[in-house]
């Protein structure tokens, strides 16, 4: 018997397995590819690289700019695929020399719940295994969905899986959904010169977003030929022999391929919840959020599968170790949900944490204000890239409860507020701390201080 058997092993679970040997657990993690999950082999590495070349390819197109004389840039797909694919191999086999060397034991399969205490495993090599452990940690991750009319083909119609192994690059493309994924493939095609269409049920992108932040974005995606469809419902494919035809309302579109971009399901059908005092919603593990624990005791969940928790890989990090937390020491570590920092790796990027005004609203929290554009910062200039701004969310006298970024590394930057909201600072607080020049980061700067209520430019 080991302490800990964990089923899946993307985020959450090998954060999990690697968590756990903090406490000299014994760990057994049953995935059935390789260690990584959705983020490392299919979703975020993959995606970052596609947008590191789409930036790169940006940047040279644009050198002449800057006085740096160059030909005009050709994209070698090819080579292009095979860096997405050497950068993945060479994460994953890190991953798996990491769990190896911390004394974590992979096994590679299918793992069911045949009780609250035991798992049987069906080997990847064809053989079976059953791991008996004092606790259970599930964290089986999800899958990309589709919507009616839009069966996955893998070819013409398909979904982010597929379009980050496409072996030449799409010259018409329909994106179904313009959240975070739909957008991200919107930036990096369109950047590289494909013709780019976005459908969108609700009336802005990156829904649940701050409203204006998502517009600056739009408008600068659509600057660079993005063509944005919002508010509208697509109806069912059509397939012609030149691709495949997206109608909605009175706009029809002809493209070659149809990339699904509507969200992901969890993974939880099959996996022996069924016969056990776990609770599911709509396909979501409801748990205890202060400890990750199920309704059946000792059996724990995190991650893509968790009820009303964000779909982040570092939201799955954040998880495991509370539930290993709670198994290891019987103490709590809950997540702090409101200092999350959500990003769109679009360009320019998309950062936010904690509560906007539309939340706020919600709970009845009064907010403030403030903003600051980077078309007067100097570093922002430097590098041509001075469209955006900072905003900040202030509750009333007390504390700043969230913060929306668009522009130049907003993904970097979110991160001092974070702690900003996540240790309730006060503006006059935050505000006190110097920023150096030039950079990006003191557009955060001067936006603490206008919060303070001492602005400087």
């Amino acid at each position: 018997m080991v302490d800990v058997a964990i089923i899946g092993g993307g985020p959450g679970g090998y954060a999990a397995a690697l968590y756990a040997r903090n406490f000299d657990l014994e760990v057994a993690l049953i995935e059935k590819d390789r260690p990584g999950g959705t983020c490392l082999i299919r979703g975020c590495i993959p995606a970052k690289q596609w947008l590191h070349i789409a930036d790169v390819y940006t940047t040279v197109a644009e050198a002449a700019e800057y006085g740096v004389v160059t030909t005009e840039p050709k994209l070698d797909w090819a080579a292009a695929l095979a860096k997405k694919n050497k950068t993945v191999e060479g994460v994953v086999r890190g991953l798996g020399g990491l769990l190896k060397s911390r004394g974590v034991e992979v096994i590679q399969g299918t793992g069911r719940l045949s009780a609250p205490n035991r798992v049987d495993v069906a080997l990847a090599d064809g053989g079976s295994r059953t791991v008996e452990a004092s606790k259970v940690i599930v964290a089986t991750g999800s899958h990309a969905r589709t919507i009616p009319g839009y069966e996955i083909d893998g070819t013409t119609i398909v979904t982010s899986d597929h379009a980050l192994d496409w072996e030449t690059q799409p010259g018409r493309v329909a994106i179904i959904g313009g959240g975070v994924i739909g957008c991200e493939f919107a930036s990096l095609l369109a950047d590289v010169g494909s013709e780019v269409h976005v459908f969108e049920m609700m009336d802005q992108i990156i829904p649940g977003s701050d409203p204006e932040s998502a517009r600056v974005l739009q408008r600068l995606l659509g600057r660079r030929g993005v063509q944005f469809h919002l508010g509208v419902g697509v109806e069912p494919a059509e397939k012609t022999s030149n691709g495949v035809v997206v109608a909605a309302g009175d706009e029809r579109v002809e493209v070659d391929v149809v990339l699904v971009a509507v969200g992901r399901g969890p993974n939880t059908e099959g996996i022996g919840l069924e016969g056990t005092k776990v609770q599911v919603d709509r396909g979501y593990v409801v748990v205890d959020k202060t400890t990750m624990e199920t309704g059946e005791p000792g059996v724990y969940a995190v991650g893509d599968i968790v009820a009303g928790t964000p779909q982040l890989a570092h939201v799955g990090f954040a998880e495991g170790v509370a539930a290993v937390t709670h198994i290891a020491t019987g103490e709590t570590a809950p997540v702090n949900y409101d200092a999350i920092p959500r990003v769109t790796y679009t360009h320019p990027e998309v950062a936010e944490v904690g509560i906007g005004e539309e939340e706020a609203a919600r709970r009845g929290i009064e907010v403030t204000t403030t903003k600051h554009f980077f078309n007067g910062v100097g570093r922002a200039v430097i590098v041509g890239q001075n469209q955006g701004h900072v905003k900040v969310f202030t509750a009333g006298d007390g504390p700043i409860v969230g913060a929306s970024i668009v522009g130049p590394q907003a993904g970097e930057m979110i991160h001092e507020l974070m702690y900003v909201v996540g240790w309730e600072a006060l503006p006059s607080e935050a505000a006190a701390f110097i920023h150096a020049h030039p950079t990006l980061s003191e557009a955060i700067g001067e936006t603490l201080m206008s919060a303070a209520g001492r602005p400087l430019h």
